[in-house]
């Protein structure tokens, strides 16, 4: 008989036999590798930590005691332990669970992440806020999966250092980011470090070498300088962390004895564990960055089962076009915020290694330093999912902007993302970027224009936003040689008599489409692919104009601030007489679901533009 779904909170989890555990680990492991190959998720990371979360809900009284995670990529089991076993089966899907911590969702869910590096943050004001309301309860942060990259780590670790209060970080080094260090010496120290031995030493040599009267002062720099060297963490302890680790984080019969024996330190603790990626799936530990992000798959071979796509990605459009490029131009440089493969600069890497830079989850650091780049005279493209962009705006504005450099920002994953949801949907990046004097923002409509739009952008010499959708083309024709467009000139398809809808980006092709659906309908619909949001194509406004007063705006963004304002401040500004329809995401976040499913449900797939179309149209009559 399976345990796990006998476990409603984690209070039933602390009342099971501590030799059960691997026994519910087991099963943890089981269903969460049976349900990401049906529904896609995180698979990787959440494998990987089972045995470190399901360790600190026994020891930990939780939901009293705060659990903070980091991205959430590995927090799957703790979505098993904490009542949600029976909606398990449908995380990630329309009316689901969420495949991220969510404040809304649980009360053992006490931050909502999806952005890394800011547990530590939270947690921190978790356990000030417990002080000053004199309060007593644990609150740990789980930090892993290359979160330390971030400078917003940094940041935290030295105010958690200053302010000295009593809290836990976890540092899950799952060997794809951060060096380790394991083995009988790692076990041995970390013996030494929950016994107090070593601080216990460090105190007796002081004393031994304070013996030698040419030492004096110097026997405890000494001594500390030893310790640095023979000791690890040393970097932590300096910032104001009791160190221990590294342990084994997929052995309950390390992990259980020490969390037990730090639970009550007073002060900031770091606990480093270090845990297999992947850990019991095979298919996954053998290839932890295929197996970290993925969509539906077979779990006896690991190949996907997802349709193959007719059409070429967004992404590999990308890839193969900078790679073009660059062969050109020995003066284009790539970088990445962590994020090789997912952005297809894994191919520009391959081809100009020396060329291609990784920052880490450093999205701030990464747009200054094409920015220094840029101001030496090379080429940067910084490329990026947009919801990540978000993070380096300062830098954007301030640093690129502000002095005219030419970097390029190729903003993959832009417009609602699908089953990841509210986190990592790119649907603020038209809104955020258009107020900035300078910058130019492009929004190709389709896969071939993204090749030509990336040529266009470096020839441009100036700050330059690409913006386009995940998944798959649109299936046109793509040109072999590439060209350069005409700088906030769009193309205007048919000139409606009865309606004109001026699109950005992705939603051109559903808007020819929505068209064709009103021509049954006997309503001559003109479309317009406007191709830049800023500047305005303000050419194509007045045309549109001039045959009906009827115009419609659609977007993959939010409404607010975004391309449809644009086209609304322009008509306001100049007095032009229109009656207008802006369609897009409304002020609110989008959940989660799949992107078709996201695109109807927001108005904007090519039946919804239609049916709103038809309404809008027989409401001004």
């Amino acid at each position: 008989m399976k345990i796990l779904p006998g476990i409603n909170k984690t209070q039933d989890l602390r009342n099971i036999k501590e030799e059960l555990l691997p026994e519910i680990c087991k099963e943890i492991r089981d269903t969460i590798l049976n349900t990401v190959s049906k529904n896609g998720g995180h698979l990787g990371s959440s494998l990987g930590a089972v045995e470190l979360i399901t360790a600190l809900h026994y020891t930990y009284n939780t939901p009293k005691d705060k659990i903070v995670f980091d991205t959430g990529h590995q927090a799957y089991a703790h979505k098993l332990l904490t009542g949600r076993y029976k909606d398990f089966s449908k995380i990630r899907t329309k009316g689901g669970i969420s495949g991220f911590p969510k404040r809304s969702e649980s009360e053992y869910d006490t931050f909502g992440v999806g952005h890394a590096s800011t547990s530590l943050s939270a947690a921190l004001g978790m356990a000030v806020a417990r002080d000053l309301k004199k309060e007593e309860s644990k609150v740990i942060a789980v930090v892993s999966d290359g979160a330390l990259t971030g400078g917003m780590s940094y940041e935290a670790l030295q105010n958690i250092g200053q302010l000295a209060t009593s809290m836990l970080v976890v540092l899950n080094d799952n060997q794809m980011f951060i060096s380790q260090r394991v083995g009988s010496l790692g076990k041995m120290l970390t013996r030494l470090l929950t016994k107090k031995y070593v601080q216990l030493a460090e105190e007796r040599s002081i004393r031994f070498l304070q013996n030698f009267s040419k030492l004096g002062n110097d026997a405890a720099k000494l001594a500390k300088r030893a310790r640095a060297i023979l000791f690890p963490g040393t970097i932590f302890e300096e910032m104001g962390f009791r160190y221990f680790g590294p342990i084994n984080g997929n052995d309950l019969n390390e992990l259980l004895p020490v969390l037990n024996d730090i639970k009550d330190t007073a002060g900031p603790v770091l606990l480093h564990v270090v845990t297999k990626k992947g850990k019991g799936y095979d298919l996954a530990e053998e290839n932890p960055t295929d197996f970290h992000g993925l969509g539906i798959f077979d779990k006896d071979t690991g190949k996907s089962k997802s349709k193959v796509p007719v059409a070429p990605t967004f992404t590999k459009v990308f890839g193969d076009t900078i790679v073009k490029l660059a062969q050109k131009d020995s003066k284009i440089v790539g970088i990445t915020a962590a994020m090789p493969e997912g952005t297809g600069l894994d191919k520009f890497r391959d081809a100009f290694p020396h060329r291609y830079f990784d920052v880490g989850i450093a999205e701030e650091h990464g747009a200054t330093f094409a920015a220094g780049l840029a101001a030496a005279g090379m080429k940067p493209v910084f490329v990026l999912y947009s919801s990540f962009a978000q993070r380096c705006y300062d830098q954007i504005l301030h640093d690129v902007c502000l002095q005219n450099l030419p970097v390029v920002f190729a903003l993959d994953r832009a417009g609602v993302v699908g089953e990841d949801g509210p986190t990592h949907h790119g649907v603020f990046d038209l809104s955020f970027l258009r107020n900035i004097p300078g910058l130019i923002i492009a929004a190709p409509a389709d896969e071939n224009e993204l090749q030509h739009m990336l040529k266009t952008a470096f020839d441009l010499k100036k700050p330059v936003v690409v913006r386009y959708p995940r998944g798959a083309g649109f299936g046109v024709e793509m040109d072999k040689e590439l060209k350069t467009f005409e700088v906030g000139k769009g193309v205007f398809e048919h000139k409606g008599k009865d309606v004109n809808i001026l699109a950005a980006g992705n939603r051109y092709h559903p808007a020819l489409a929505a068209a064709a659906i009103l021509k049954k309908e006997n309503i001559d619909c003109g479309v317009a692919n406007m191709r830049f949001v800023k500047p305005l194509d303000t050419g194509i406004i007045n045309a549109a104009l001039k045959k009906t007063a009827n115009m419609v705006t659609v977007e993959d963004n939010m409404l607010s601030c975004g391309f449809g304002s644009a086209a609304a401040e322009y008509i306001s500004d100049n007095n032009l007489t229109c009656n207008m329809l802006r369609l897009g995401i409304k002020d609110e976040f989008v959940e989660h679901a799949k992107s078709s499913e996201l695109y109807d449900s927001i108005g904007i797939s090519p039946e919804k533009i239609a049916q709103n179309i038809k309404i809008w149209l027989k409401s001004k009559k």
